[in-house]
This record gives C-alpha cells, structure tokens and sequence, in this order.
C-alpha cells in the first residue's frame, strides 16, 4: 500500500501539472495571437507553479522540465518580438513587473538569453545582474533550480576569449566570475536542505540531496569547458575559490561529491601542477568524508596521465608528485584515527599503482609504500576483514604485474612483512599469484637464497596452514595447485653444480614439512630435477682428470633416497619403486655400483613388501625387467643376485598369463647386445622353456574350467621370442626348437576346443609375413630363416 504522504504528493503534482498546462494553453494561445501582454500573463501564472514546496527534488524535477519545456517556446517568441520591433531593453524591463518573485526571475533569465544574443548589452553586465537578482530566491530547492535555469541558458553566452559575447574586455575573469558565483550560491542552497525539517527525515534528506547534485556539479562541469582558462588562472582564481567553498560549507556530501568532480572535470596536468593546493585541502575536510576514495581516484587519474606517454613524467618529479602524496596520505590516516585498515591498504595501493606508472625505476619508493603499510598493520595479526585482505592482495600483486620479475619483489624487504598479515586462505591465494607469475613469465629463480625467501612467501601452497582449508578445498584445484609448484620445482635451475645442490637441499627442506597429500606431486619433480645435475655431473667428470672426479653425485643420490623415502608417507610404492628404478640408472651411468645396487635393492623391497595388487606386480616387474637389462655398472655376483631375484618374481606372479609373459621378459636379462659379458644363451633357452611350461598350463587350466583350450596367443609371443634371440645369434635357439613352436601353434589352432581370437590370428600372421620378409631378403639372414618351413 502507498504511503499518504506519497499519495498526497502524487495529487500534488497532478494538481501542478494541470494548473501548468492549463496556463500554457492560454500562453500559447497569447503566442500565437502576438499578443505580449497575455502572453507574460499566462506565463507568470504557468511558472507560479514552481513556488509550490510540497514536492520532493524527484517530482518538481518532473515539473520544472514541463515548464523548462514551454520557456524554450517562450524565448523563441521574445526572439520573434525583436525582429518585429519591439526593444529588447523595454522587454526586459517589462518582465520585471510580474507580481511573483519566482516567475519574474524565470521570465527575467529567459529574456536575458535573448538580450544577450542581440548584443545590445555587454553580455558580462547582464549576466551579473541575472546572478546577483537571483539571490531574492533562498528556498533551497526553488532556488537551485532557478539558479539551474540560469546555468543552463548561459552556458554558450558566456562572454569568454574568442566568444561572440566576449565584447571589449578580452578576458576570461567575468565568465568565471559568473560561473563561480553561481556556483557558490547553489552549493550554499544544496547544503542547507540537510538542515531543514525534523532530524527523523535525515536518511529521506540525504537521499535527496544526493538526487540533486548533479545541479551544482554541472557548474564545475561548465567551468571547466570555458576557453582562456590557464593554469595560471586556475591555480590562482578558480581552484582556490572552489576550495574555499567546498571546505566552507563543512558538509560531508557536498564535500565528497564536490572534491571528485573538482578531480574528474578538469585536466590531468592541471591537477598535477596544482597538487600542493589540492591535497592540502583533504586534511581540511569533514571526518566522515571518505578522503581514501578522492585520493584514490586522484591518483589514479595521475597514474593514467603517466601511463599515457613519458613525455610527461618530467613534470611529476618537477613537483615532487610522489613525496606530495605520499605526505598527504600520512596525514590523512594520522587526523582520522578510526579509519578502517581496508581504507588506510586502499590509499596505499593507490599510491603503489601511482608510483609503478611515474616511478618504476625507484624500488625504494615502493618497499617505503609496503613499510608504511606494514607499520600501520602492525599489532593487528592476521586480517579478518575480507576487504582488506583483498585490498592487500591488490597491494601485492601490482609490483609483480608492473615488473612481471619475482626477482624483483624478492628485493623489496617489507614484501613477507606485508604478507604475514593475510589470513591462511588469502595467503594461499597470494602464493599461488606469485606462483602463476613465476610459471607465466618463464623466470629462473637461480640462487638457494631467492628459493628459501620463495618458498616462505608461498608457504600457503607449500604445506598446511589450516587443515580445514585442504578439506574444504575441491580436489581439481588442489591437484591444479600443487602441479603448478611442480612446474616451478622443475624450473629451478643454476649452472653452478653446488649453488643447484644448495637449491636442491632447500627445496627438500620445505616439501618434506608439507604433508602427505602434497609429495605426491612435490617428490617427483624434484627427483627428477636433481638426477638432471647428475646427468650434468656425469657430462662433466666425463672430460676431467681423475683426480678432479667430483664427490658431488654421491651427496645427490643420498639426498635422492631421503627424498623417495619421505614417499613412504603417503604411501604411493609404485610411484616409489618408479623413482628408486631411474635413480638407480643414473647411478648406472655415473658408474656408481654400490649406489644402483642400494636403489634396486629398495625397489626390490617395495615390491615385496607394499605392492599386493596383482596389476600393480605386473607393472612393477616389467619396469625391473627393463631396467635392469640396461644396467652395466654390476659385477657378475649383484647381476646374479638382482636377476635371479627378477627371475623368481615374475613365476611367483597370481596368473599363468602374466607369468609367462614376466617370465619370458626375463630372457633379455641373460643376453644384453652390447655387453659381452652378458650372454648366456642357456639361461635365454631356459628361461623361454619355462616359459612354454607355463603358457601351456594356462592352456590346460583353461581346458579344464572352460572346456575349450583358450587362446594361443603365449605360445605366439614365445615364438617372437625365439626369433628375437634366433636372429641376435644365440646358438642355443635352434631352427628345430622354432619349427616345433610352430608346429604346435598350427596344431593348437585347427584344434576343435580352440577358442576365437583375432588379436592371436593377426599377430600370428604378421610374425609368418616377418619370417618370409627374411627369406626374402637374402644374405646371412636370409640363410638362417631358410631352413624354418612356414
């Protein structure tokens, strides 16, 4: 339901719109007939409407553009009136008998627009009179809009240099004159609406006052639009007299409004010339004024100046612009001691983006900004407000946008001091900011120093602060932010061999206090970080004397076990055995036999001892398999040892399948190509009759439980085997033992039982295309195959 006062008002209005538009008709009607007399008449009673004060600034806005409306008509017929003859000085004088001060000051503007064009008056003497007249209105909201009207017909009269009005004086000082006195008249009548009526309907004035600021501002508006107004002028006329208002009339919204126009209507260079001046007055202004918002947004329009071209930045050291504000700030939060820590980091981070754009070579401006904020959040702990966290984040992030360079914030001393106030979770949120720049940027962070500071900035990624966070946390983005600081593990780098062991250590330091969850993606990179200083280490003692030998790796792979053995944690063995598997063969190539020994030895351990999973043994044994066939560093007693280990792993897989197949795979450990002290063509042999024996109780398993005698894809891959081994030239491999494979594959597949494969039938048929390729191909080859009838 309506209120009854906004009922009342609604009457109201509908009641002066009517009396209007029913005076209006008669004023036309007057127009039309040329009828002067009438017309005023009419005219005088339609603007008697805007006397009323039972409307708010809302609904006598509506009928002030309904009577601005027909004044537009009124003036095209004054206009008319001289052309006809009649004197503009006589009309002028005519309007002012009007009964009602309002509608005569009304008719009074609207013919002195026209007065003014016909030039037949210095423009400047009748826009003071207009001025001072208007002065008889002191109701604060029939005069703002009668003072208003006056602005709004005068803008492009103004008796400016190099206007048509401008008239003998050749200056600007009487337009600004007359701007100025308007101007203050309107601001005097904004400010004292606050004070009338009872202090109940506070909240109802202030709302709208601020419906009708716009009215005062544009004055500021058309100021600063006026030609011929200099710095000379502005420093020395037009902005200490609108300072001297502003301050005056002590009111916090005319204040706060009044000092952002002041910042957004005139020019950046003005500003940056009239700085003193200008930040002078903030001090001055009300407590309640929001002053971090109008040096923010003055600094940011300096900022923007500057970013513009560097033409400029002359300017700004000339006048001090950073020593200035930065003064000014520092008085602004001493005079208001209650101001909110969101407020003081908002004025710093202003300052910081202003100092990025003017001075981005002075990094002690900048650590002077992050200091002065740490002093100011000193005693506070850690921020609860979100809005000042988030204001810091801003503070932090702007060096490393400008600079796009961690170095550079590493150089910035109060940088860590600032970030110790940040909650756990906006802390997590900074690191992973100063992260996503390192990885965007490409930067090599090169010295175990800058990795220590690093990692204590980004602590918050690194290990639990706040348990409830992680649990909170969505799974994608844990692994999104821990794969990120993989990426960084992975681009530490240094060419000096010890600095990088430095780095290494440090690095270990921090991930090991990180929790479970997160070695899982930390452990690897850094392993495989330093095994790329081992491969750099082998290159180098490679070319050296003997002596010189380095005792480096030998430090790198212990450090390597402490770091694998930190995943017993977690526990991941496979991803374990994994990397104890590629430690161990670059201890292979270093030529350490003790050490590779040592890590198969762990991963052998592993696998008996945590790996259960039937897939996971068959996976970890082809990556043993394989690894050890490529070592060399092993006399014949750990060769034997790990091998026969190997050996007896693969029969003791759950089933017959993956038996065979680890079983087979084994052959390759007894004969390695370029090793002539590996190859043991009996041991080939038997390990691939074992083999057989196998796949052949998996065919009689299968005929036994399923009544057909599966598939003979074993027996095919045994055979790939033998001609692997028949080929390499081991003399235990005869053209009988293949011919009997073959038989046997033949015979098993005519067989009734035999059940349908087409991956056997395909692999069957490439392995008879190979043999005849060889056939074909003639030569000692050609004559090995010659003798197998397929």
């Amino acid at each position: 339901m309506i209120p009854n006062g906004v009922e009342d008002e609604d009457k109201f209005l509908s009641a002066g719109i009517a009396g209007l538009q029913q005076n209006a008709f008669y004023m036309h009607r007057a127009l039309d007939s040329n009828n002067l007399k009438d017309a005023l008449k009419y005219s005088a009673q339609m603007l008697s409407e805007l006397r009323t004060s039972r409307l708010s600034p809302h609904k006598y806005y509506e009928l002030y553009m309904r009577a601005f409306d027909e004044l537009r008509k009124l003036e095209i017929f004054f206009k008319e009136e001289t052309k006809r003859g009649c004197s503009i000085v006589e009309l002028y004088e005519l309007v002012q008998h009007a009964g009602n001060i309002l509608p005569r000051l009304y008719l009074l503007c609207t013919v002195g627009s026209v007065y003014i064009k016909s030039k037949e008056a210095p423009a400047k003497d009748i826009l003071k009179d207009l001025v001072e007249m208007c002065r008889s209105i002191q109701h604060p909201l029939r005069g703002l809009f009668l003072r208003s009207y006056l602005s709004q017909i005068s803008k492009d009269k103004l008796p400016y240099i190099g206007s048509e009005y401008e008239g003998d004086a050749d200056t600007v000082v009487d337009a600004v004159e007359f701007v100025l006195q308007n101007f203050t008249e309107m601001n005097k009548l904004w400010v004292r609406m606050q004070h009338q009526g009872p202090a109940r309907e506070k909240e109802k004035r202030e709302k709208e006052r601020s419906e009708l600021r716009d009215l005062v501002g544009k004055n500021l508006h058309v100021l600063s639009q006026i030609e011929g107004i200099d710095l000379e002028m502005y420093k020395d006329t037009v902005l200490p007299r609108v300072l001297e208002q502003v301050v005056n009339c002590k009111d916090e919204i005319a204040q706060g409004y009044l000092m952002d126009c002041i910042i957004q209507v005139f020019p950046d260079e003005y500003h940056l010339q009239t700085l003193e001046t200008l930040l002078g007055a903030c001090p001055q202004l009300q407590p309640s004024v929001d002053i971090k918002m109008v040096l923010a947004r003055l600094m940011e329009r300096l900022s923007n100046y500057a970013a513009l071209s560097t033409d400029v930045l002359p300017e700004f050291f000339q006048v001090e612009a950073f020593a200035e504000l930065n003064s000014a700030i520092g008085k602004v939060i001493e005079a208001q001691e209650d101001m909110p820590i969101a407020g003081v980091v908002t004025l710093y981070s202003s300052l910081l983006t202003f100092t990025l754009h003017v001075h981005p070579d002075r990094l002690d401006y900048v650590d002077q900004i992050l200091g002065a904020c740490v002093k100011k959040l000193s005693g506070k702990g850690k921020l609860k407000d979100s809005k000042a966290t988030k204001q810091i984040v801003a503070l932090l992030s702007a060096p490393l946008e400008k600079y796009k360079d961690i170095d550079t914030a590493l150089k910035l001393s109060n940088y860590p001091h600032v970030m110790e106030h940040l909650d756990d979770a906006t802390s997590k949120e900074m690191a992973n900011v100063l992260v996503q720049t390192i990885l965007k940027n490409k930067t090599c962070i090169s010295t175990a120093e800058k990795v220590e500071a690093l990692f204590e900035l980004m602590k918050g990624l690194i290990r639990d602060l706040d348990e409830n966070l992680d649990d909170e946390l969505d799974e994608e983005d844990f692994k999104e932010e821990q794969n990120s600081i993989a990426r960084f593990i992975q681009m530490l780098h240094n060419d000096d061999p010890e600095e990088m062991l430095k780095i290494i250590c440090t690095v270990k330091k921090h991930i090991l206090t990180g929790g479970s969850k997160r070695l899982l993606f930390t452990v690897p990179p850094l392993i495989f970080n330093s095994l790329k200083l081992v491969r750099r280490l082998q290159n180098q003692d490679e070319n050296a004397p003997e002596e010189e030998v380095s005792s480096m790796p030998k430090k790198n792979f212990q450090i390597l076990n402490q770091i694998i053995e930190a995943l017993s944690s977690v526990p991941v063995p496979e991803l374990a055995l994994r990397l104890y598997l590629e430690c161990a063969e670059a201890a292979n190539d270093s030529d350490l036999e003790p050490v590779a020994y040592e890590f198969f030895t762990q991963a052998y351990i592993l696998y008996e001892e945590e790996i259960s999973d039937s897939k996971a043994q068959v996976t970890a044994i082809q990556l043993i398999i394989g690894t050890l066939q490529r070592m060399h560093v092993f006399g014949v007693e750990n060769r034997d040892t790990l091998t026969h280990k190997a050996t007896g792993y693969s029969a003791k897989l759950l089933k017959k399948p993956d038996q065979c197949k680890a079983v087979y795979s084994c052959a390759h450990l007894f004969w390695v190509d370029d090793q002539d002290s590996i190859k043991d063509g009996e041991r080939v042999l038997l390990c691939l009759k074992r083999a057989l024996r196998i796949a052949n109780a998996a065919q009689l398993m299968s005929n036994a439980t399923r009544g057909s005698s599966g598939s003979v894809l074993l027996f095919i891959e045994i055979l790939n085997k033998y001609l692997y081994f028949f080929e390499k030239g081991v003399t235990q491999i005869t053209v009988a033992s293949i011919q009997s494979l073959l038989e046997l594959i033949t015979t098993e597949m005519q067989s009734e039982n035999k059940t349908a494969d087409p991956t056997a039938d395909a692999l069957l048929a490439s392995t008879l295309r190979y043999i005849q390729f060889q056939k074909d191909k003639g030569g000692a080859v050609g004559e090995k195959y010659e003798s197998i009838k397929s």
